[in-house]
């Protein structure tokens, strides 16, 4: 009896299963038809055409101010300086006495030099007299011709003392002129070299003074930024503890010859229009353009992995559809990829979009009519 109703049973959903899948049979292939009608999904993509470029690298250095012109103020002779008239930050004028130094030896030479001319110029009034004398004799028949040549010749002699003791005269009282020390343009006391009471030397700086007709920026710059920037190349200069306080230039001059310990190049930069916080000394930064080599740049947002490397995607433009390639990647900056291998210019990448593609899918062109 138990044998019957479990064949029974048995029987029973055989039957069911069988009706399950005569029903979900039309139901499975009217879902094929339907996906055979769906169309292909088209993604809109935004894109950029590759172009290759030059691409100015921004280069920064620290230097600092100093004139355009800086003049070491000295005396042309030795002696002791009794007066210094002016300090380190002392404006000064067109002909202000800076220093003096004791001119009493200079002042003794003089008196003697005017000595000198005096008696040399009575020499030559008597032998002037002399001369004449031995000239009228000589025409009355009354001399020799010895005589009046010797009359001459003591004339002639004394008018070269003459000329003698007046260049003598002359170059003392230059050197008492040069006892004192005097400003020939408008600047700016930077430093000093000697103090009231000492003995310099001739040519020993006494006062140095940075002239007003300019400011430079000083910089030591390598040689290969050397090699990269231009000489018409405008360098921006500002203030390191205030960046708002700016002012351009250009390369006035490039040192000749590296400096022995750094290895790197003095270059001052003449500053125009430059502020009156930019004092002489104030720390600067300058910020250069260089030119570097060719590269290709396109958006951040178009690279992608692809092999466990950096990828892009291509567009190809004749049939709308996209691959993927592995590119080489120089750098990356906050917005732009820099790319040395896997692009040419004129092929078109993805920008955005890109976690959405797969390789041979068709695409349409933001802004394009297709």
């Amino acid at each position: 009896m138990l044998v019957s109703v479990n064949k029974s049973m048995r029987r029973v959903r055989a039957l069911g299963a069988f009706i399950g899948l005569l029903m979900a049979g039309p139901m499975l292939a009217g879902c094929r038809d339907e996906a055979k009608d769906e169309p292909p999904v088209i993604r809109p993509v935004r894109t950029v055409t590759v172009e290759q470029r030059k691409l100015g690298d921004s280069v920064s250095l620290t230097g600092h101010v100093e004139a355009e012109n800086q003049v070491s103020f000295a005396f042309r002779l030795g002696g002791r300086m009794i007066e210094r008239l002016a300090n380190v930050g002392d404006p000064v004028e067109p002909g202000k006495i800076l220093a003096r130094m004791d001119p009493q030896n200079e002042i003794s030479a003089l008196r003697t030099a005017q000595a000198t001319l005096v008696a040399a110029e009575g020499q030559l009034v008597k032998t002037s007299n002399a001369f004449a004398r031995q000239e009228t004799l000589l025409r009355q028949g009354f001399t020799t011709r010895a005589q009046y040549d010797a009359a001459q010749q003591a004339m002639r002699a004394a008018q070269s003392q003459v000329d003698s003791s007046q260049a003598q005269l002359e170059n003392a009282e230059d050197r008492v002129g040069f006892t004192e020390l005097y400003a020939d343009a408008a600047g700016t006391v930077t430093a000093v070299g000697a103090e009231p009471g000492e003995v310099v030397q001739a040519g020993q700086m006494v006062l140095q003074v940075a002239r007003q007709d300019g400011r430079d920026a000083i910089f030591d710059v390598p040689a290969q930024l050397l090699r990269q920037a231009h000489d018409t190349a405008i360098v921006e200069v500002a203030l390191t503890d205030d960046p708002t306080v700016k002012a351009t230039g250009r390369v006035r001059e490039v040192a000749p010859q590296a400096d022995p310990t750094t290895r790197t190049f003095r270059v001052r930069v003449g500053l125009s229009d430059t502020p009156a916080a930019m004092r002489l000394g104030s720390t600067v930064t300058g910020r250069v353009t260089v030119d570097s080599s060719p590269e290709i740049a396109i958006p951040a947002t178009a690279l992608t992995k692809f092999n466990s490397q950096p990828a892009v995607w291509i567009v190809d433009q004749d049939k709308k559809t996209v691959s993927t390639r592995n590119v080489e990647v120089v750098r990356f900056d906050p917005a732009t990829v820099i790319i040395s291998q896997g692009l040419t210019p004129g092929e078109v990448v993805v920008t955005a979009g890109v976690q959405a593609l797969h390789d041979g899918q068709e695409v349409r062109l933001l802004g394009s009519t297709q």
